[in-house]
């Protein structure tokens, strides 16, 4: 691939809009048995990442008062999973050009499901520690090997809504995670219920049968492959910092850091803030999570639909612009318990919501054989940086206050997603090249 590949001109963002999109259904119904059981096993396997993952979330209260832990200790633990899950998602993304699309995702699966287990089996906190580290590695390789793999079977008209379905698989898994959570702590001892969830997280290794068995490579990897093999060319990851794509990676992976430090910004501090400074306490009730969990679903979808019929680059302004004056509204506005309940829904969707277009517009940015490189890179390394954004907040906290705080990250990254959005490519409709 060219230089010219990867700048859109005004004609070929034209003609890229011209491109009709499949209806939000019928497109599924024309992609055929190979894409339709690639989407499944992504989408499910993205449902069961996310349910592993959220799994913490439920049980920190009870491990704190279990084994004595502080507030700080429990922290670290989703800390280092976010670290681990970007350092994991590079590495697959690295695998990916080299073994194939769909063996990575099978060890990734594998890899996240176990570990999840093992969490169950921990005696203390440094062995939870570990094994939560270990889980992230392959939780972050899982989304990266299935975003590629899913990008690429699918026609261009219709990639931005099968990613987007799948990536609102996590919202689908978080929800699954709180169920189980308030099933298990109902009927057991609170010291075996959250062993039990975790040893529930084995469950997604049973999903690496049906991607043996039934999901292929795409047939643009394998037309790449081939043409490797022929020329003993054989794809080096550091392409992607090589003079045709160094502009493209940097300016991809500013994209991701905003969107995500974005994300960590608004939902790591804001219940606490608003229990601490405002005093209410809706945020923790079934209630309130449940309208985020709706909220993010809703969101993605949106997103999906949007980012096949606006445009990849509309699509991230509109969410980010929404994700911004849901920032403003909690920390600036004066909230009641129900007011904070019903913003729930629109905090979960444009939150959320951006991250749906996300796996169908670094597809289209890089060639097929360093494809997974770029993407696994350019989308964990804003996953490591936004896993900063919480420390800092806490830290300018002092000086500035919470809510300030909250607000003036959350604008500075969600600005960075804009301006790196407007400066790079409309990909939307682009034919992957294999070469």
């Amino acid at each position: 691939m060219d230089s010219k590949t990867l700048t859109a001109s005004a004609d070929d963002a034209a003609d890229m809009k011209a491109l009709p999109a499949s209806p939000q259904l019928s497109w599924y119904a024309e992609a055929g048995p190979r894409a339709q059981r690639a989407f499944w096993s992504c989408k499910v396997g993205y449902m069961l990442d996310g349910m592993d993952t959220q799994m913490l979330s439920f049980v920190i209260p009870t491990i704190v008062a279990t084994w004595g832990i502080t507030l700080a200790d429990a922290g670290f633990i989703g800390t280092i999973t976010l670290l681990s899950s970007a350092l994991g998602g590079w590495v697959a993304g690295i695998l990916s050009d080299r073994i194939g699309r769909v063996r990575t995702l099978q060890i990734t699966v594998l890899w996240f499901a176990l570990f999840t287990g093992l969490c169950g089996l921990a005696q203390n906190y440094g062995q939870l520690l570990a094994a939560r580290a270990l889980m992230g590695f392959g939780f972050g390789g899982e989304w990266t090997a299935g975003a590629v793999l899913i990008g690429e079977v699918i026609r261009a008209r219709d990639r931005g809504k099968a990613v987007g379905l799948v990536q609102s698989g996590w919202a689908l898994g978080w929800g699954l995670a709180a169920l189980l959570y308030a099933v298990l702590f109902s009927v057991m001892a609170p010291e075996l219920a959250w062993r039990a969830l975790f040893l529930i997280g084995l469950v997604p290794a049973v999903l690496v049968l049906f991607i043996r068995r039934y999901v292929k490579e795409p047939e643009v990897f394998e037309q790449a492959k081939v043409r490797q093999q022929d020329t003993q060319d054989t794809p080096r990851f550091t392409e992607i910092f090589a003079p045709r794509l160094l502009s493209t990676t940097l300016r991809a992976a500013l994209l991701t850091t905003g969107a995500q430090g974005g994300y960590y910004a608004i939902t790591t501090w804001l219940p606490t803030f608003l229990k601490t400074e405002r005093h209410l306490t809706v945020m923790g009730t079934g209630g309130y999570l449940a309208m985020i969990i709706a909220g993010s679903y809703a969101g993605y979808l949106c997103s999906a639909w949007l980012t096949d019929r606006i445009g990849r680059k509309p699509n991230f302004i509109l969410f980010a612009l929404g994700s911004m004056a849901i920032a403003f509204a909690y920390t600036s506005l004066p909230l009641t318990n129900a007011s904070m309940l019903w913003l729930g829904f629109p905090l979960g969707f444009f939150a959320s919501g951006i991250f749906s277009g996300m796996g169908a517009f670094l597809t289209e940015l890089f060639p097929t054989r360093v494809r997974g490189s770029g993407q696994g890179f350019c989308y964990n390394v804003g996953r490591a940086i936004g896993a900063l954004f919480p420390v800092l907040i806490g830290a300018l906290s002092s000086h500035f206050g919470l809510g300030t705080s909250i607000g003036m990250f959350a604008v500075a990254a969600y600005g960075v997603l804009i301006i790196a959005a407007l400066t790079l490519p409309e990909t939307r409709g682009r034919e992957l090249e294999s070469a």
